[in-house]
């Protein structure tokens, strides 16, 4: 599988060469798994196409003419009124599955049909409406907040026979912008059409990146946008922090949803966290719950700041139970269960385990002080005995007496006699 915008060998348009994460450089990129499987006998291929527009807006197509094809190929279509530019995303059974599975509702008979493959002409016109629906987005928000109007114009697209241009908008309530319609046909001379998206939706428009590094979910895969809830991060253990549960948009992030079925499945396993400990030593309240761990963690209600104390599931049932029998423990720390780690079976050789080898070796040496009553090797009494120290004279292999006896020092010595004489 490579980018149909990278071509082959040089790493062109996203510069990724097929390493994207959607397969591709377009938003909501599907990847055709069914391209090499023959038809059986005697059927015909399907003749709906699904095309591709501006950012993550799709739509399904008939292919009356019976044209031949592909993935990628820039086709004219049947506009609202006029005429679209589009790209093929999906062709054969596999855009069946997408008909099912988007549109369940679809009818072939009242499908919008494929007018023709686009010729360099239409390209042109093409290329020129997306180049003009930056500057046109900028001047319809001036626009928009001259009139004072509560909304913020994410997105503008242009058909693709430059006749009709369509604003997307998000807002928290009702706008009327129909004076905001009377400028902008007027500036632009072109027929408006204004939709209101949600946030989700103008992220999945816009695209970016997430907080851990990828693409945004709602702009490569995800379609179909579920409600979020704080009882997810709940579920979960999460920190309640709108900073790090939210996402681009500004709501709650999709992914919270991703593992919840999960977590709810394993906490099924546990008691419920409301119960509260009785003790003879106190009352304990339920702090957290480690799923993976499979521990439950109480504290003790009495203002000291009692430590935390980490119990499992069926310690905390025989807790309950003798609670329910008026039976108090005298304190949580005769449930604790010690687990004991297994030593590992290998021996440590080398000490690359040890993380204190190193704290001794590049340890600088210290500088011996100078004694101030001890003789130096230049003192008159050293140079009149040859110069060495009298414990060093005899017996000494050191490499400072191998530089002394040097016959370079041997010559120097009795020019340094004959001075001093």
């Amino acid at each position: 599988m490579s980018c149909t915008n990278c071509g082959t060998g040089t790493p062109n348009g996203c510069k990724n060469n097929g390493t994207c994460s959607s397969g591709g450089c377009n938003k909501l990129e599907v990847y055709d798994w069914l391209a090499n499987i023959a038809l059986p006998s005697g059927q015909a291929p399907y003749d709906i196409v699904e095309v591709r527009f501006k950012n993550s807006r799709k739509a399904f197509f008939k292919n009356a003419h019976n044209l031949t094809l592909q993935v990628g190929d820039v086709v004219v279509v049947e506009g609202s009124p006029g005429i679209d530019t589009g790209v093929v995303s999906v062709v054969g059974e596999l855009a069946r599955v997408q008909v099912k599975k988007k549109e369940p509702s679809f009818k072939a008979n009242e499908a919008r049909k494929i007018k023709s493959i686009a010729a360099q002409e239409d390209i042109d016109r093409w290329v020129k409406a997306r180049s003009l629906e930056k500057e046109v987005m900028y001047k319809s928000r001036v626009l928009a907040v001259n009139l004072g109007l509560k909304m913020k114009i994410s997105d503008v697209e242009y058909q693709g026979d430059l006749k009709k241009a369509t604003f997307y908008y998000t807002a928290e309530g009702r706008v009327d912008f129909r004076q905001l319609i009377r400028d902008l046909a007027g500036e632009f001379s072109v027929r408006i059409e204004m939709k209101q998206i949600g946030a989700r939706q103008e992220a999945a428009r816009l695209g970016g990146i997430g907080s851990c590094g990828r693409e945004l979910c709602c702009s490569t895969w995800l379609t179909d946008f579920r409600s979020v809830s704080t009882s997810a991060a709940r579920y979960q253990q999460l920190s309640l922090n709108p900073q790090k549960l939210a996402g681009q948009c500004g709501k709650l992030k999709c992914c919270l949803n991703y593992e919840l079925d999960m977590y709810l499945d394993a906490l099924k396993a546990f008691p419920k966290g409301d119960l509260k400990l009785r003790t003879e030593k106190g009352i304990a309240m339920h702090v957290k719950t480690d799923v993976f761990k499979q521990e439950m963690w109480y504290a003790f209600d009495d203002g000291k700041g009692s430590s935390l104390v980490a119990l499992k599931p069926e310690r905390v049932r025989e807790i309950i139970r003798m609670n329910k029998e008026d039976k108090k423990p005298f304190d949580l720390s005769n449930f604790i269960e010690v687990v004991e780690v297994a030593k590992p079976d290998y021996t440590n050789v080398v000490g690359q385990d040890d993380l204190n080898r190193f704290e001794h070796t590049f340890k600088k040496k210290k500088k011996k002080k100078k004694n101030p009553n001890r003789k130096s090797n230049n003192s008159p009494a050293n140079k009149k005995e040859g110069g060495q120290h009298p414990k060093k004279q005899n017996n000494s292999k050191g490499p400072s007496n191998k530089r002394r006896n040097s016959p370079k020092n041997q010559n120097k010595g009795p020019k340094n006699n004959n001075e001093k004489k």
